[in-house]
């Protein structure tokens, strides 16, 4: 059997592993990913990124810069919570919009087309039918049209969906919650006085969701919480789809041409660690929710946006300890979260707890001064832009595990703002002050860390700042006093092993070969 040996395998080629797959072969570590599907599904899938999601794609270069200077003022855009309007999401000047959007399918194109051309190999119509895991690498089998493959791996990721083969072969256990309403969504053509009207549907057996698409057909979503769920593997036809979008609305809704029928819940399993020796999950492999507030491609997103940059760290040899196991213990609890958020919206959306509106639900709290604050809340909980990463210093700073917002920076080489300054995926350790003293880093950190002298900014009192490439603040001088502890907070980062080759000497080649026109 031909074995490919490789850095890091991934499994799953959606939009979350060939991110991920996109990160890793920027940073020259060799990448491979295993896909089932031949080509990008064109089913109706997400279609909306969230704020922070959007903010972090912005700085690793997949969304376009401001102009500078940064003159935009702050964006907001309507949104709701267990389906209640009234929440305002808003990004902060210089950022993207807070709603951007983008469809999987377009998102998963793109993606691929960067992972390639930063030097992965993606393969399709590869299936993983076995893992062996042991202390030194993993071996991954793979069945495609031509026979079997072996890939042997530093490390391998499973990005692979809810029926995560890495997780399953792996023996990777999940905490999991029993579906308790039943959920149908499909595009459908609807035509006399059967035609729904747009937008959201509450009735006494549940709710539905009706969007007419482009050519004139209906995308349609439809909870019934009063039967329970059917397993989401059986068939749906256009019948069963019709009875019970009927069922729902409370009157008969004709419908043909379906496509696109599928079945859903608010089944929930959420895995008790991301990692697990050589194994990693993103995305639905390790986390999977009910589909409400369009948080489940975000959260995929942002999982291999952490994720990679400290995996490609570790891979070329400048990773500190423990930095790889920061990725459970960052976005793992972010997942807890956005789980019990996405129950509590289930629960508001049963029709015995339905509130009339999102300022009754936020009324419980008392004050009108309450609302508007629990509203906020709500909206940075949404958007993701609340959140707060745990420090790694013995005694940090009040900015440590924050995100530094976008500014503009007059650095020795002339302006530029956050976003472009953590294009490039290094660590940047930014000095404010013509008087800051100078500090390198060691030659081996070359391409993993680098310094920028900067023009104090108002505002932001500090006399240097650790920025990770993903925006978060790794550690914050508050006075010039604390510089002293600069090669303290940067080996918590970045520790290089000696004899490993910097990073700006990757050149990513496979050894072995894979079958010809696959």
């Amino acid at each position: 059997m031909e074995c490919v040996r490789t850095d890091v395998v991934i499994v799953g080629g959606g939009p979350v592993g060939l991110l991920l797959a996109t990160e890793l072969a920027r940073y020259g570590v060799r990448t491979v990913v295993l896909e089932e599907r031949a080509e990008v599904s064109g089913r109706p899938r997400a279609t909306t990124l969230h704020a922070r999601t959007a903010q972090v794609l912005a700085r690793r270069g997949y969304l376009p810069a401001p102009a500078l200077p940064l003159t935009e003022e702050a964006v907001s855009a309507p949104f709701h919570f267990a389906g209640l309007w009234g929440l305002e999401l808003t990004a902060p000047a210089g950022e993207p919009e807070p709603l951007l959007k983008r469809p999987q399918a377009v998102l998963e194109r793109d993606f691929e087309e960067r992972a390639r051309a930063a030097g992965a190999l993606v393969l399709r119509q590869y299936r993983v039918v076995g893992l062996e895991h042991s202390e030194r690498s993993v071996v991954v089998t793979a069945e495609h049209p031509r026979g079997r493959v072996e890939f042997e791996a530093a490390y391998v990721v499973g990005a692979d969906g809810a029926r995560s083969a890495v997780r399953a072969l792996g023996g990777i256990p999940a905490d999991e919650s029993a579906p308790t309403v039943s959920a149908m969504v499909g595009v459908v053509r609807c035509a006399g006085e059967g035609v729904p009207e747009p937008g959201w549907h509450r009735t006494p057996r549940g709710w539905a969701v009706a969007k007419e698409t482009h050519d004139g057909r209906w995308h349609l979503r439809v909870v019934d919480c009063l039967t329970p769920a059917a397993d989401h593997r059986l068939p749906l036809g256009l019948e069963e789809f019709r009875r019970a979008t009927s069922k729902v609305m409370g009157r008969d809704i004709d419908m043909d041409e379906p496509c696109s029928l599928s079945r859903f819940s608010d089944f929930s399993r959420l895995a008790r660690s991301y990692r697990s020796g050589r194994l990693l999950l993103v995305g639905d492999a390790a986390h999977v929710h009910f589909p409400i507030g369009a948080q489940g491609l975000s959260t995929g997103l942002l999982d291999a946006l952490n994720l990679g940059w400290k995996l490609a760290f570790t891979v070329r040899g400048v990773a500190a300890e423990g930095l790889l196991d920061s990725y459970d213990a960052e976005r793992r609890p972010a997942a807890a979260r956005l789980l019990e958020q996405v129950r509590k919206q289930v629960d508001l959306m049963r029709p015995v707890n339905t509130p009339v509106s999102l300022a009754e639900l936020t009324a419980a709290t008392g004050t009108a001064a309450d609302v508007a604050t629990e509203t906020v809340r709500l909206a940075l909980m949404v958007s993701g832009q609340d959140t707060v990463l745990p420090p790694r210093s013995r005694y940090p700073s009040l900015w440590e595990g924050r995100f530094l917002y976008n500014l503009e920076l007059a650095t020795d080489n002339g302006p530029v703002d956050a976003i472009r300054l953590l294009a490039d995926g290094c660590m940047t350790l930014v000095r404010f002050g013509p008087t800051a003293p100078d500090w390198a880093p060691p030659p081996r950190l070359r391409g993993a860390l680098r310094v920028v002298r900067s023009a104090p900014v108002p505002g932001l009192p500090c006399a240097a700042l650790l920025l990770r490439p993903d925006g978060y603040i790794a550690w914050a001088a508050d006075t010039a006093g604390d510089l002293v502890d600069i090669d303290e907070a940067v080996t918590a980062w970045l520790t290089p092993r000696s004899g490993v080759a910097t990073m700006e000497s990757a050149t990513p080649v496979l050894t072995g070969s894979v079958p010809a026109g696959v």
